[in-house]
């Protein structure tokens, strides 16, 4: 058990070493971040590594949720220079309301492989399946977990919307945005109590979708 749980937490080249060998040159890992948050964008990241890249930073890549602010901060630099491409694609909160969360999700990632410097031959994917995007595609759940650049794509993407949810701290300081990141912390609950949404906010996820008659009666 112990075994499988170090697995889990530590990824490697398996995946895309099968397809690189292959005679597959372009392998994109792609996640996303702030699904489930109450506030703020969906972000999403993607990263192509170079076939064998024995770089060091690839031996230190995580799921970005196994990693600290910290971790995640110095890592993204280094990832963005050591990748052959990388793109981060970002949807809003309003968007989000209008088209829900999973098509706005895979518009983020549709945008992140928009980014890249190239067109990828091969997409790897925790989860989400883009059905529009004409590239083979392997979709594994906890993706992030097993391919490292599934875990590359998961960390640029947390950074870059932790960034922004730390820029809109300081428009909308009553709802703490750089503490929680716009997840459903106790803290945020108790603002939205207190003050309703901002315009950052997404009105049709619960909490605030159940309140949306106090909150806008017209």
């Amino acid at each position: 058990m112990c075994a499988d749980r170090v697995d889990k937490r530590t990824p490697d080249f398996a995946v895309e070493a099968q397809l690189w060998a292959q005679g597959v040159r372009y392998v994109a890992g792609v996640d996303e971040a702030g699904r489930g948050a109450l506030a703020g964008p969906v972000v999403a990241g993607a990263v192509v590594i170079a076939p064998g890249d024995p770089a060091p930073v690839w031996a230190e890549v995580r799921d970005s949720k196994l990693l600290t602010a910290t971790q995640r901060q110095t890592l993204a630099p280094r990832i963005q220079q050591q990748a052959v491409a990388w793109g981060v694609g970002v949807v809003d909160a309003a968007t989000i309301d209008q088209v829900g969360i999973a098509t706005a999700t895979r518009l983020a990632m549709q945008q992140a492989l928009a980014a890249l410097a190239l067109v990828p031959d091969h997409l790897l994917i925790d989860w989400v399946r883009l059905p529009q995007m004409l590239i083979p595609q392997t979709v594994l759940p906890k993706a992030d977990r097993t391919m490292i650049s599934v875990a590359a794509a998961s960390i640029l993407a947390k950074v870059h919307r932790d960034q922004l949810m730390r820029a809109y701290d300081e428009y909308y300081p009553v709802y703490h945005f750089g503490a929680h990141k716009g997840y459903g912390a106790p803290a945020h609950l108790r603002a939205l109590a207190l003050h309703g949404p901002c315009a950052i906010h997404r009105r049709s996820f619960a909490p605030l979708a159940r309140q949306r008659q106090l909150f806008d009666p017209l």
